[in-house]
């Protein structure tokens, strides 16, 4: 008989998180029966006591906001990947007991864009500048063979994704969010905002746009991405990056590779039109 494995997403709000959904059907498909994945409302200050309080039956966890710098303290030992944007949304429990790090959402938008054929680009646009901007510059830094430019409300952040360029080896330029339109022309878009701040934008998507990358997943589409796709652009959507990311997160915590993408997509897509 195997023994029973676990693994959760942990985060603060956490009821509408799909990652359930997702490595449960990973696990459905994999024929991993002993596997359960819960999610658990936890905050920045009860973060400690509740991994703490794991015991062997654990092999991993997802974390998603405020928690992905939180966790780093309570950690072993976390990726280079992590550490480049002090992010760390999972973390895989050893055989020993080892608590190790690492962030698959830059390599999940990596794969999500060349599933659509984006594998490098002269330029791009990012809208925004929060936690989700510093994982695109990561995954820029791969893509983007020239310069990015970020189009932001404020000048502190203005300052904080130059400094994050630097770090990253991307060559960022700043934009004020007034001239988004701007923003639009670029061959690569990555929109990293919340729900409706893109919208205004959308009547200004032009004629023969290249690739928008929106993170969002619900409400879908975006204003923009609905404009870009009327225009023939090509859209990357949020649940394709949630689905490559937990590709990665299932590989890593089960060993088992590769994992069921198609099956995880399908039940993300099952479950977003069922609400």
């Amino acid at each position: 008989m195997s023994t029973s494995r676990r693994a959760a997403v942990l985060g603060s709000p956490i009821a509408h998180s799909l990652s359930p959904v997702l490595h449960r059907a990973a696990y459905a498909e994999l024929g991993l029966d002993h596997w359960s994945y819960d999610r658990f409302e936890v905050d920045e200050a009860a973060l400690a006591g509740f991994v703490e309080g794991l015991d062997r039956s654990w092999a991993g966890l997802s974390l998603t906001m405020p928690l992905k710098r939180a966790i780093i303290p309570l950690l072993d030992e976390i990726s280079g990947t992590a550490a480049s944007v002090e992010a760390v949304n999972t973390v895989v429990f050893s055989d020993d007991g080892r608590r190790v790090g690492d962030n698959t959402d830059i390599p999940g938008m990596i794969a999500a864009l060349r599933e659509r054929g984006v594998e490098k680009v002269e330029s791009a646009a990012v809208l925004g500048a929060g936690a989700t901007a510093s994982s695109a510059l990561a995954a820029l830094a791969v893509i983007c063979a020239g310069p990015v430019t970020a189009y932001v409300r404020s000048r502190e952040r203005g300052a904080e994704m130059r400094s994050w360029g630097e770090r990253l080896a991307v060559d960022v330029r700043i934009a004020d969010w007034a001239d988004g339109a701007q923003a639009l022309h670029a061959p690569l878009v990555v929109a990293t905002t919340p729900a409706g701040t893109t919208d205004a934008l959308a009547a200004a998507v032009p004629e023969a746009p290249g690739t928008l990358f929106d993170v969002l997943y619900e409400p879908w589409p975006t204003a923009l991405a609905a404009a870009w796709s009327a225009r023939g652009g090509s859209v990357v959507g949020g649940l394709d990056l949630l689905v490559h990311q937990a590709v990665l997160q299932v590989e890593q915590m089960t060993g088992r590779a590769p994992a069921p993408l198609a099956a995880m997509r399908h039940a993300g897509e099952q479950a977003l039109a069922a609400r």
